[in-house]
């Protein structure tokens, strides 16, 4: 059974909350204020915060693989296909499928980069 947890005020000046904001990066204050007094030797908590991006670049640049895929156009093709009994069973198929979960796979990885979600819990 988890511990209930209970509320604590502190008063602050502006500055010092803008700072403490500033510091937090996108976790809640109660977070952070409460891993900086118990746990500060620990890794952050993980959050999704305000600032959910890492890497802009490689946030960009899969999405731009994602637009220039035709993924879902493909993906609806081969589903389309499979519903109807008509979609070929051959090598070049077969491998184009592979070739398709591969790039879903790069895209899967790069965008969980992207949002900083790639850590090991």
């Amino acid at each position: 059974m988890e511990t209930p947890l209970h509320p604590v005020s502190l008063r602050m000046t502006f500055a010092e909350k803008a700072k403490l904001e500033r510091d937090a990066a996108g976790m809640s204050l109660s977070s952070y204020i409460r891993w900086r007094l118990f746990a500060p030797d620990d890794p952050p908590p993980h959050s999704r915060g305000k600032h959910p991006v890492a890497d802009h670049k490689a946030l960009a640049q899969a999405l731009a693989l994602l637009g220039a895929s035709r993924l879902s156009s493909n993906v609806n093709q081969l589903a389309r296909a499979v519903n109807t009994g008509s979609l070929p069973v051959a090598p070049d198929t077969e491998q184009a499928i592979r070739e398709a979960a591969q790039d879903i796979a790069e895209m899967r990885e790069m965008l969980l980069h992207a949002l900083d979600m790639d850590r090991s819990p």
